[in-house]
């Protein structure tokens, strides 16, 4: 199996810094490309090794939170725990690969966060963060937040992660349609990324590998302003990768470029592949992966600025991304969530509640006026009160 692959990433026409981050890295070689401060990795062809390949685009967000420190640690976070748990994992497997993916996302997210609230020049920060694993003829993907991957296989692209964003859940619930979603007020709204809070959801997802199939990774900032229609255009243009990646971003400038643009691109061909069939499904493909317990986590010093990144600008306030929860509107009903939202307190149900409450009022009540009397000395009538303070013995009486 050949892999043909470049990245590029530009900051766009309208921010001032770029706070995009990818990586390129093939695990066989244990060569990795990482473009946090340089914009491109030029074209590059290797024969997939039985320990695969990954990319990834983080797409940082927080305005004065630096989002471009979080798409940097999210890179180079992923990266390190690859080599140590995949490199180091004795079973070269599915499982054993999609597993190391998610616990390096996931690792990301817990070292983010900890840095983040230790110091509060970068509180709040995040960065979405799209990652495909190649193994054998097969890409594993995890999804974190609205970064895409576009599969094109014999002219058609197709999206085949799914973004965790407001929108896609109102387009599920079919409130709104995908044409008014990607001109809505409210499209820039996310619900998961990494870094904001100490936990998060990681989509996992598998798609089969064709000859001649054409992956394509991106930040918003180019997804946001090209149909996959477009996408596709470019990229069986007949050019060459790097022509394609820079066709890509001016396409993105051209129509405004209001955010910072990264793409990955890369093409699968060799023996190895089985060529399209026409039943072949593109798409979003769930990967179970059974959980095994608690992520490990890298050490890491949390207590001091990291030298890297302590002093970069922080920017791209007008992108305005929030984290929220899912609104109870658009979630998928249930029978058991129905049920609980219909079900209703009896009326004796609710007198004994009423009487256990004004039992326990009563009790409460008996009890700070024991206190009271206990510390003012009335209980013990007979004895002259005496002021004595907390330490000190009790002044003696005078002599009659």
């Amino acid at each position: 199996m050949i892999v043909h692959v470049c990245g590029r990433t530009d900051v766009g026409r309208t921010r001032e810094h770029n706070e995009d981050a990818f990586i390129i890295a093939d695990f066989s070689s244990r060569d990795a490309a990482a473009a946090t401060p340089i914009p491109i990795v030029e074209q590059q062809r290797y024969a997939l090794g039985a320990r695969g390949a990954m990319f990834m685009v983080a797409d940082g967000m927080g305005g004065a939170a630096a989002g471009e420190v979080a798409s940097a640690m999210a890179v180079e976070i992923v990266l390190g725990r690859m080599r140590i748990e995949w490199l180091g994992e004795p079973s070269v497997s599915a499982e054993a690969f999609m597993r190391s993916i998610k616990r390096a996302t996931r690792s990301a997210n817990e070292q983010i966060h900890t840095y983040a609230t230790r110091h509060s020049e970068y509180r709040g920060m995040g960065t979405t963060a799209t990652i495909a694993g190649v193994l054998g003829d097969t890409l594993y993907l995890a999804q974190v937040g609205d970064s895409r991957a576009y599969l094109v296989r014999e002219g058609v692209a197709r999206q085949i992660t799914k973004d965790q964003s407001l929108m896609q859940k109102l387009i599920e619930a079919g409130e709104l349609t995908e044409e008014e979603a990607a001109h809505s007020d409210r499209r820039n709204i996310i619900l998961q990324a990494i870094g904001p809070e100490a936990t998060i959801k990681v989509d996992l997802t598998h798609q089969p590998i064709r000859r001649g199939d054409t992956l394509v990774l991106c930040s918003d900032g180019l997804s946001g302003q090209m149909s996959a229609q477009d996408i596709a255009a470019i990229v069986t243009s007949g050019r060459a990768l790097r022509d394609v990646c820079d066709a890509l971003i001016d396409r993105a400038n051209a129509a405004g470029g209001p955010d910072n643009i990264t793409v990955i691109v890369a093409q699968f061909d060799g023996s190895g592949l089985q060529p399209p069939a026409h039943a072949d499904e593109v798409g979003h493909r769930v990967f179970a992966l059974p959980e095994t317990g608690q992520t490990p986590v890298a050490a890491m010093d949390v207590t001091q600025p990291m030298p890297a990144v302590r002093n970069m600008p922080r920017m791209k306030t007008p992108r305005s991304v929030e984290i929220v929860e899912a609104p109870p509107e658009v979630e998928a009903s249930t029978p058991a969530a129905s049920a609980a939202e219909t079900a209703t307190v009896s009326p004796a149900r609710r007198r004994v509640g009423r009487i256990v409450a004004g039992a326990l009022l009563v009790l409460l009540a008996a009890a700070v006026a024991w206190l009271v009397l206990r510390l003012t000395g009335i209980t013990a009538p007979s004895a002259p009160a005496t002021t004595v303070s907390h330490g000190a013995p009790p002044a003696s009486a005078p002599a009659p």
